[in-house]
């Protein structure tokens, strides 16, 4: 498999399970339904989505088919869950990939901006430690898999982007992507929404399963 021929949707519900492996990791491996509210989360995404879960299950068994993912039956043994097989395939260390689901979920960030959006998943020291991951998965051998934008005028930093799902098309403005002036990490009440958001989620996933 080419490691950076992935659709956005396929980027997305890896960078879902990767993100909730440590976020949430009581509720891991997930369930379909989990997975799609966390795909279609409002806040901590970019771009917003919309998916169903009849979309996510299909995405899914194409990832299974490059052994992306991994199935289990969980403790209960009567709904199936997936989690990620990412580390592996791609063989890379856990920060770095942080970083991309980081990247993959809120698009195109500085180094600054992706220490504070990872912190839920990996504390890093400074953006001097971010930089030198982005660098290294930027001159991989056997393929980039992140590249550093030109910096926009007036901007302090340049900002980095995956590409996972291959060269990225963009203009000095970057359509659909936030400015580089925006706040480095989601303010307080953004960050209890989101978390309120993902509780709702998982408390209507758990009713699913057990009317199942």
């Amino acid at each position: 498999m080419n490691l950076t021929s992935l659709t956005v949707v396929e980027a997305r519900v890896l960078g879902v399970l990767i993100e909730k492996s440590k976020v949430t990791p009581d509720a891991y491996p997930l369930t379909v339904n989990s997975l799609t509210a966390g795909c279609n989360q409002k806040t901590s995404r970019e771009p917003v989505m919309t998916l169903s879960d009849a979309e996510v299950q299909a995405t899914l068994e194409d990832l299974r088919g490059h052994t992306l993912i991994m199935e289990s039956y969980g403790a209960s043994g009567r709904v199936l869950r997936y989690a990620h097989n990412f580390t592996k395939v791609y063989g890379l260390p856990g920060a770095a990939v942080d970083l991309l689901a980081v990247l993959i979920l809120r698009g195109p960030q500085t180094a600054s901006e992706l220490r504070a959006n990872c912190e839920r998943l990996h504390h890093f020291a400074d953006a001097s430690a971010v930089e030198a991951y982005l660098e290294e998965l930027a001159s991989r051998e056997t393929g980039a898999l992140t590249l550093k934008l030109p910096r926009q005028a007036g901007a302090r930093e340049p900002r980095w982007v995956h590409l996972l799902c291959g060269e990225p098309v963009h203009s000095p403005e970057m359509p659909g992507v936030g400015s580089a002036g925006a706040p480095v990490a989601a303010s307080a009440l953004e960050e209890r929404v989101a978390r309120l958001e993902q509780e709702v989620a998982q408390l209507r996933a758990t009713l699913a399963e057990w009317a199942a």
